[in-house]
């Protein structure tokens, strides 16, 4: 904001589009309805600060609460006219904020709110019967480890193995990514107990009937693909090995290394001359697992898929692994200084264990330990004769089993996915591409641990307001991407694609614009407040003709931003 003795200017940038596009959704509605206030609260309403506040986070992408404050002071004219309120910044300190995290951290009340939420959203904006992606992340801190407490040392997936962390376990519906259902547990426990409680989550809203649910590895445990398929949904997940031996997957195989099992064509190459970038074939197994003491009986589906491109990159790291072993085991023979486990055979053991094991090809390279005699001549010095001395070293013999080390060869590249859903439901070709959407969801993540979002590092101390905040960021997740959505479908529909969004290349267009780069592209627009003198008391910086179009395109009033102007 600045000031002059009879000219006031606050920027607004993207502001009244937040706003505007929160009260579609009825974000503050649905927060007032189902977190009730004390009865000694005092001004803006918990659904109103929590809205505001959501605008800070989205403009800012800081979520710290004492900065939210100061924030408020420099908008306070556009918040006031943006929402009818009289919006003081009492109504926006930290202690406020606060008590709202409090109030999120409920768990049957943000139940009850995430559901009608999820309703409204998917009956507003008519989301069809798309897939839902499952998947977890985690969020690391500086806090204080508890027994019982939300943020535990566990596998960090922010490789920060050294800092506690708290896992969210997020579901979201294609196409847009839009969150569902966020579930949030201690930072130690693990991901496969947690797809069965996400996906009840998610039926309380879309109900249960041949629903496609996509996860990763860890949801292809027996107990969570029975539990999906009894309920009449259907699920996709690829096989780990926990679920599918290296011996059985040879199996499937030896049909293809004897070129006697056809193989069909996924995805063709580049060029008609090129090998098909993935090419496969299908299975149908018999399975039976126990759901809460009920034999659930059924056939899966299994797609075993080759990659061209990731057989070629895991065999030259693979090459490259046992070409460093060895290497490294050749070294071991010889002696200098620095290199006492040459004498001893214990020493020498343990430095073939440490060179084995950490590039793990123990399965294709061997060290054989040897002892070897070596006679050497000592010349005279200082009166001593000269004499031969006999000396015992150890040393090792270095083998690569070439045969194993083909058949790892051959079998790489080859990833098997399992589905119960008919052929009718999921096409063989539409296996892998179904389940490589899953970037969706991880950018999900991204949006929410950096930018905009910015929830780690955490810097909250209390965990209820951590578990608030959590919550809060995933209604901001669902702003973006139901903005995202609806521009996307706008343009799709209209067969455009918007220009301009681009810094130093205006004519470059889009088809898919981000959030990210529609709310930069307000950057700029500004309230002027001239409290005496001619002409209108306020009055806002006209738009450009691109965000005029972007406001088309999300459907909100022409309006937006020239009703600030006007009483309110």
């Amino acid at each position: 904001m600045t000031t002059s003795p009879s000219l006031t200017v606050e920027r607004i940038d993207d502001l009244p589009l937040l706003l505007a596009q929160m009260e579609r959704m009825g974000i503050r509605e649905l927060l007032d309805r189902h977190f009730p206030t004390h009865g000694n609260w005092l001004g803006l309403s918990p659904g109103w600060t929590a809205t505001l506040w959501l605008a800070h986070l989205l403009s800012e992408g800081d979520h710290r609460l004492n900065q939210v404050e100061p924030w408020a002071v420099a908008h306070l004219t556009t918040l006031r006219q943006c929402t009818g309120q009289h919006v003081a910044r009492l109504d926006l300190t930290d202690d406020r904020l606060a008590a709202v995290l409090r109030a999120l951290a409920d768990d049957d009340h943000w139940a009850a709110c995430e559901y009608a939420l999820t309703s409204r959203l998917l009956r507003v904006y008519d989301l069809a019967a798309a897939p839902v992606r499952l998947d977890m992340t985690t969020a690391s801190s500086e806090q204080l480890v508890t027994p019982d407490g939300l943020f535990q040392f566990g596998y960090s997936k922010d490789r920060r193995p050294d800092l506690p962390q708290v896992k969210i376990a997020l579901a979201t519906l294609d196409p847009l990514g839009l969150p569902l259902a966020t579930v949030v547990v201690p930072g130690n426990q693990g991901d496969d107990p947690l797809y069965r409680p996400l996906i009840r989550r998610v039926r309380s809203t879309l109900g249960s009937g041949e629903r496609l649910y996509v996860g990763d590895a860890k949801m292809a445990t027996p107990e969570t693909r029975a539990a999906v398929h009894q309920a009449g949904d259907y699920y996709l997940c690829p096989l780990p090995i926990a679920q599918l031996p290296t011996a059985l997957l040879d199996t499937y195989l030896a049909p293809v290394w004897a070129e006697t099992q056809a193989l069909t064509i996924l995805q063709a190459g580049a060029t008609p001359d090129e090998e098909p970038a993935v090419q496969g074939f299908e299975i149908a197994v018999p399975l039976e697992a126990a759901v809460d003491g009920t034999t659930v009986a059924w056939t899966e589906r299994r797609l075993l898929a080759r990659s061209t491109a990731r057989a070629e990159s895991e065999a030259e790291a693979l090459r490259q692994r046992v070409t460093t072993a060895e290497t490294a085991l050749r070294a071991l023979n010889v002696p200098g200084p620095g290199k006492p486990y040459t004498l001893h055979r214990e020493r020498m053991e343990a430095a073939v264990r440490a060179i084995l094991e950490r590039p793990a090809v123990g399965e294709w390279v061997q060290g054989a330990i040897e002892e070897v005699v070596q006679e050497r001549r000592l010349r005279a010095c200082r009166g001593r004769r000269a004499r031969r001395v006999v000396e015992r070293r150890w040393q090792v013999r270095v083998t690569v089993d070439e045969a194993a080390l083909a058949v790892a060869l051959r079998r790489l590249g080859w990833r098997v996915y399992a589905t119960d859903a008919p052929a009718s439901r999921l096409a063989m070709a539409a296996v892998v591409p179904a389940y490589r959407g899953q970037w969706v969801i991880e950018r999900g993540f991204e949006r929410l641990k950096g930018r905009p979002l910015s929830l780690t590092p955490v810097y909250l101390q209390k965990e209820a307001h951590v578990l608030g905040l959590i919550r809060l960021l995933s209604i901001a997740l669902r702003v973006l991407c139901l903005m995202e959505f609806g521009v996307c479908r706008s343009l799709a529909a209209s067969e455009e694609s918007l220009a301009g969004l681009y810094a130093g290349q205006p004519r470059r267009a889009t088809a898919r614009p981000t959030s990210e780069a529609l709310l930069r592209a307000f950057r700029g627009t500004n309230l002027v407040l001239q409290p005496s003198g001619p002409g209108p008391p306020r009055h806002v910086t006209p738009l450009s003709a691109l965000q005029q179009r972007i406001l088309a395109l999300l459907a909100l009033p022409a309006d937006t931003y020239s009703r600030l102007s006007l009483d309110s």
